[in-house]
């Protein structure tokens, strides 16, 4: 069994983490599983639109391979993406479809290759084997290269999704956490204003845009100094809202209010 060297590219943040480590691990499986193979490929792309594809090879001269197909916007893996079924190019030295990718190929040595494209939860993983003979084929099914490639979709979304939870708690405990100072300040311009909740938390925003500071340091700030500091804009606030009433006076109907 032939040992294979492995290296990434494309998107720092995954080639620094466990993913990166997973998609190189990933691109060895599958050239270890594929006997006629002399390396692979493993690519991710997320709905995020990332300029560089995070890409695992066996070898460098395999990166050209890849890096051609995003160039041009065709090859094996952009066709197996669009079609969502295994793309293989038994021959590249009779290969008409992709003239760049060919080339590419036939200065590498690489006679064959084929695709096989996985999609999960907006995340689309592509692994690729090369062969320096012609005739190279993995078919999608129950062997061992397309297996490795379902287990590997499944646990990225499933990685992905973990990552986003942990987004999602860490806002939500950044919430609770600021609410009660946002409250205070809250109050304190339902004081200086004369108004109720709602119109006091519309002019919180207001202000936080208008200074372009986060609301909770704004808010944090206001209930530090009370307001002291801010009376220009406070000032600004209160002539807002005066003309606000005056204008739904002469419309004949009360300022709309809410978040």
């Amino acid at each position: 069994m032939t040992t294979h060297s492995l290296f990434t590219t494309g998107d720092p943040d995954l080639v620094e983490g466990s993913s990166a480590r997973s998609l190189a691990h990933l691109a060895e499986q599958a050239a270890w599983c594929t006997p006629e193979s002399c390396g692979a490929a493993a690519t991710v792309i997320t709905d995020r639109g990332a300029a560089d594809v995070p890409t695992a090879v066996t070898h460098p001269d395999l990166s050209a391979l890849v890096s051609v197909q995003w160039e041009s916007g065709e090859g094996p893996i952009p066709a197996a993406l669009d079609t969502g079924r295994a793309t293989a190019a038994d021959d590249l030295l009779h290969e008409n479809r992709w003239p760049a990718y060919r080339a590419r190929a036939l200065e590498a040595g690489v006679r064959s290759s084929a695709t096989l494209p996985y999609h999960r939860d907006g995340i689309a993983l592509t692994i690729t084997v090369y062969g320096f003979r012609p005739g190279l084929t993995v078919e999608k099914g129950c062997t061992a290269t397309d297996v490795l490639g379902e287990l590997a979709a499944t646990a990225l979304a499933r990685e992905r999704r973990y990552r986003e939870a942990l987004v999602e708690v860490d806002q939500l405990d950044t919430a609770l956490r600021t609410r009660p100072v946002v409250d205070q300040a809250c109050g304190i311009l339902m004081y200086v204003l004369g108004c109720d909740a709602d119109t006091a938390f519309n002019a919180l925003r207001r202000l936080s845009q208008r200074t372009n500071r986060k609301l909770s340091d704004l808010a944090a700030a206001l209930v530090r100094t009370r307001g002291h500091g801010l009376e220009p804009e406070l000032r600004t606030l209160c002539e807002e809202k005066e003309g606000d009433v005056r204008s739904a006076a002469v419309g004949g109907r009360a300022p709309s209010q809410g978040r």
